[in-house]
């Protein structure tokens, strides 16, 4: 439960960078929360919930924030994995975080850049259900129905 615990501390640490009062009290309840999380692990959601909280009153550097996410998803999937974590999980999760702070780290000056942002969020979820969705009309087939007559129905 080392390891775990170490990112949950990375995380609250990167995520109290600057603050100060309130800020600095709901970061002091995030720290206590993350050893709680080996008996609970409900605190340890709490623990991350609690840090984004610490975020969002201390507003730190984009790059401490990108560094709290990337510990936060180390601490919840080592906490809830029994202290391993898949290759694929890893992967992503410093994927994303380079993505983000390279995204904040480039300064871009495109107007119509927000509008597209939702577009492109759709499609990213449409891409991600993709598979799931195949399976529900896959369903949709009458039982006894072999591939061909299911084709020819549609």
């Amino acid at each position: 439960m080392l390891l775990p615990t170490l990112f949950g501390v990375g995380m609250v640490a990167a995520a109290a960078r600057g603050a100060d009062g309130p800020a600095l009290a709901v970061a002091a309840c995030a720290l206590i929360a993350v050893p709680i999380g080996w008996w609970l692990r409900s605190a340890a959601v709490a623990a991350v919930l609690l840090a984004v909280a610490t975020i969002a009153l201390a507003d730190p550097a984009p790059m401490f924030t990108a560094v709290a996410g990337l510990c936060a998803a180390g601490y919840l999937a080592l906490h809830h994995g029994a202290g391993r974590t898949t290759v694929p999980t890893a992967l992503f999760a410093v994927g994303f975080a380079v993505t983000a702070a390279t995204v904040v780290a480039l300064p871009v000056a495109l107007p119509w850049l927000p509008l597209a942002a939702p577009l492109v969020l759709l499609g990213a979820l449409l891409a991600a259900l993709w598979p799931y969705l195949a399976l529900v009309s896959s369903r949709s087939v009458p039982a006894g129905a072999d591939r061909d007559t299911a084709h020819r129905i549609r």
